[in-house]
């Protein structure tokens, strides 16, 4: 599986919380928290869902506590994309 980028989780959340009213997704925003570019709690879990369906990735226990910024939730998607890839390298040796 390709690696997740901030492009992908821009679009996601788009997609799936809307543009927030400061249009904040825009720019650097790798490390500004999401409370601060307008999505709180509820669209952050709408978002996870989707990363759950879309890439199989299930982050809902985290998200509240651990993943506040963008770079919070891309570092984490990619961190279990490289697990489930050194496992199948691990199976299929």
């Amino acid at each position: 599986m390709r690696e997740f980028t901030l492009d992908d989780l821009v679009d996601l959340t788009r997609t799936y919380a809307g543009e927030s009213e400061e249009g904040a997704l825009d720019g650097d925003i790798v490390d500004v928290l999401f409370t601060h570019l307008g999505y709180d709690s509820v669209a952050l879990m709408e978002v996870l869902s989707h990363i759950k369906h879309e890439y199989g990735i299930d982050l809902a226990e985290e998200a509240v506590d651990a993943l506040k910024t963008p770079r919070a939730v891309i570092e984490k998607v990619n961190e279990v994309i490289r697990s489930q890839s050194g496992n199948r390298k691990k199976v299929s040796s």
